[in-house]
């Protein structure tokens, strides 16, 4: 982990070769609980506990927790929670040993996001979803996620970590910025004579978020890209909190996490809903998924010791502060030197987020989009490093590539490209 103001990341194999060498770190267990109130019917859950799959080095497996909080309907929800995780696996290459399929997963994850946005947006259903998605392998927590849901993860030692970012305008002057400069607008609902109410907006559409999967009805420049972020916890385990905005807008993860505590995660996933539905009242679908990761064999989850006062500034895992009535923006955290960092980006371009510097030189095969996986003729694909006039190292002819398809999404994205005619709507 980085120091004080520095930010540096460890690499993955260097981690990796430390627990090889041990030969005693085992697998964490893993419980996890969920719970909901629903208003609309919008909100959707994927918890795979045992995906067991084949790689380079034998068998291994691991574990899946996704929300989808679907806005203007539930299609955009339904069909990523049945398509997202299939999209990203089918991303990953074949026969990687475990360390190199830990590496792999943060392209994979963008890929998949894209190619269920873009698979989505072919049905011509207007409506859209956030998503927080997470994959467990080992002691190694991945988190992808677009909108304005959040995870969170309290570890053995009493840490509060923040794994996903929060895509609202009203508290991201860069996702602001990002679609001012691709064509879009961002501004409050007029309500007439010059009065403006509500959150902020991206006008085609009115939805107050910058990232989403689905809402066709709007600009392109509301782009699938997750922010993503892997962190390697301590074998001290700890509890992780994957809840939509109806919790997040009422409880502070201090909150959250103190309601609960000495539940199975069955019953924390019920009282943090039940918590935040007496406090504000069902407004919204609310829901949670609790996961605690333990030693292997212990019987509970670990009960932190009661936190004391700031010491010290814990900046280096987080790019940017979540928002809204949480109370943990003006708290400080002190960092332990158990966790480990080993992936943030949170960029929406793809020539960033596909690119073969990190950590795998040779994911996306020659002939193959590295988004929907469509096999290509030499010649045919066009480089994700074309038209990007400050690459150095990269040329337009260097690899991973894209069908024409999915270089049209990749343009549209990011404003170099007219979108689709949109009409208003009012979404979330």
């Amino acid at each position: 982990m980085s120091s004080r103001g520095e930010h540096q990341t460890i690499p993955l194999s260097v981690l990796l070769k430390r627990e090889l060498a041990s030969e005693k770190i085992e697998n964490p267990e893993i419980v996890h609980g969920q719970a909901s109130h629903s208003k609309k019917g919008e909100d959707f859950t994927l918890l795979k506990a045992e995906c067991q799959r084949a790689i380079g080095d034998g068998f291994t497996t691991f574990s899946v927790y996704g929300l989808f909080d679907g806005h203007n309907g539930s299609a955009a929800a339904i069909y990523t929670k049945e398509n997202l995780l299939n999209n990203v696996l089918s991303a990953m290459p074949a026969d990687l040993t475990r360390d190199e399929w830990i590496g792999a997963l943060p392209r994979a994850l963008v890929a998949g996001f894209v190619k269920t946005d873009k698979d989505f947006q072919q049905k011509a259903k207007t409506s859209g979803t956030t998503v927080t998605f997470v994959i467990i392998e080992g002691w190694v927590i991945t988190v992808a996620s677009v909108g304005d849901s959040r995870c969170i993860f309290e570890s053995a030692e009493g840490v509060i970590y923040y794994l996903s970012a929060d895509h609202r305008l009203d508290c991201n002057e860069e996702e602001r910025e990002r679609i001012t400069a691709c064509g879009g607008e961002v501004g409050r609902l007029n309500a007439g004579g010059g009065a403006e109410i509500g959150p902020l907006r991206c006008w085609p559409g009115g939805l107050c978020l910058s990232r989403s999967i689905g809402d066709m009805d709007v600009g392109e420049f509301i782009v699938p890209v997750p922010y993503v972020k892997q962190v390697k916890f301590s074998t001290a385990g700890g509890r992780m909190i994957i809840s939509s905005d109806g919790v997040w807008d009422v409880l502070s993860a201090e909150e959250a996490l103190d309601c609960c505590r000495g539940m199975s995660p069955d019953a924390a996933a019920a009282q943090i809903v039940k918590e935040a539905v007496q406090s504000k009242g069902l407004r919204d679908d609310t829901t949670c998924i609790v996961v605690d990761i333990l030693p292997p064999e212990k019987p509970a989850a670990p009960l932190p010791p009661p936190k004391k006062p700031g010491k010290g500034m814990f900046k280096g895992m987080f790019r940017r502060k979540n928002c809204g009535s949480s109370s943990h923006d003006k708290e400080e955290y002190i960092e332990p030197d158990m966790v480990e960092e080993l992936f943030e980006e949170g960029s929406a371009m793809l020539s960033e987020r596909l690119a073969t510097k990190y950590p795998l030189c040779n994911m996306f095969k020659l002939f193959m989009c590295a988004i929907c996986q469509l096999e290509m003729k030499p010649g045919e694909g066009v480089s994700i490093h074309a038209g990007i006039s400050n690459s150095v190292k990269l040329r337009p002819w260097d690899g991973p590539f894209l069908c024409s398809s999915c270089q049209v999404k990749r343009e549209a994205m990011e404003g170099k490209r007219p979108s689709r005619n949109r009409h208003g709507s009012d979404s979330d």
